[in-house]
């Protein structure tokens, strides 16, 4: 049975880092597949400036919309809120309020009506998950199945860039009455290194880039090539740009969220880099998720311990650092070139 998702990105075209292209992708490439049912993406609005203080482009609508005409899908996409809720008060006024974009419409209305729980996949701000939790509480009781927030660090001080976006936020999801997968971005947000407690890992382009459908690589060069040509649709018809893709497959790209979106659906990474079933015998995965007791405060300053028993808060955490940026990247392939 498809599982149902909702993906909640900070996309945008320009990018400010097109990681969230290539998640886009392993979403529409599990839809297409038939392992999940993605009844939304939930666009971050656009922060003022990036983390390298520039400006961020507006949200990516053309490229949710390349991928819904590459797969046949008929993904519906909403806005996310302006607004900043620095207190429950204030993100309880925020949801009652008729607010541009769509995003709160679009996450409030998808539990309402849906019929078996549905799995939230968090890569941007926890904004509008957070105001929408604190509003209606019921529905992530009984119609969420499980959030999975891509965010903070497992140790150290600095905040993380996405719980700088909105501390607040990111706090209220350590309060969400469903179980919480938490998947920190770094193990220690001071350095960007494989650690046991991070998502992090990156691969150069040219590893997948190459092996991928036209059309699939179209979709990319216009993402990374931040291309201003506003036909997203008659781009994908026209000539590749065989050289743009040489140059840029050989940058290198960051990414995080590619287990949750496997473990979700009950798949892990072996250390070969194969997607298997996550129960069965003989497999040695390169990540797993494990019970913890967690807090935040307010500032997005969390606390946490392993747990003997089922708390409904897990951390993901890497079980061979070694083999877990190449398996990891193995995967991303496998997932991709099952897109027409």
């Amino acid at each position: 049975m498809k599982v149902p998702v909702l993906h909640q990105t900070d996309i945008f075209h320009h990018h400010a880092d097109p990681d969230d292209h290539w998640d886009l992708a392993c979403q529409f490439a599990l839809a297409y597949m038939g392992d999940i049912d993605l009844k939304g993406i939930v666009i971050d609005y656009p922060p003022a400036a990036d983390f390298f203080g520039m400006d961020c482009g507006d949200p990516a609508i053309a490229a949710v919309a390349q991928m819904n005409y590459i797969t046949g899908q008929a993904v519906p996409i909403g806005i996310g809120t302006q607004r900043t809720a620095g207190s429950d008060d204030e993100a309880l006024k925020i949801a009652k309020e008729k607010v541009p974009g769509g995003g709160l419409n679009l996450l409030v209305k998808t539990l309402r009506e849906a019929k078996e729980p549905v799995t939230i996949h968090i890569v941007g701000s926890c904004r509008d998950v957070a105001i929408a939790a604190k509003a209606y509480p019921e529905l992530f009781q009984e119609k969420c199945r499980a959030v999975y927030v891509n965010a903070g660090s497992g140790s150290g001080d600095v905040l993380e860039y996405n719980v700088a976006l909105d501390p607040y936020a990111y706090s209220v999801m350590f309060e969400l009455p469903c179980p919480l997968y938490w998947m920190p971005c770094f193990h220690n947000a001071e350095s960007m290194e494989t650690g046991e407690y991070g998502t992090y890992y990156r691969f150069r382009q040219n590893m997948i880039l190459p092996y991928l459908s036209e059309s699939l690589q179209k979709y990319f060069i216009y993402a990374l090539g931040r291309v201003s040509d506003q036909r997203w649709l008659t781009y994908l018809q026209l000539p590749k740009n065989e050289a743009f893709l040489r140059a840029h497959g050989n940058l290198w790209r960051n990414m995080w969220c590619t287990a949750g979106f496997l473990h979700t659906i009950g798949k892990t990474v072996t250390t070969e880099g194969k997607i298997a079933d996550s129960d069965s015998r003989g497999i040695k995965p390169v990540f797993t998720y494990v019970p913890i007791e967690a807090a935040c405060n307010k500032n997005g300053r969390t606390s946490w311990k392993l747990a003997e028993q089922y708390t409904g808060r897990f951390i993901f955490r890497v079980v061979d650092t070694e083999a877990y940026e190449s398996a990891m990247t193995e995967a991303v392939k496998e997932l991709l070139l099952k897109l027409p």
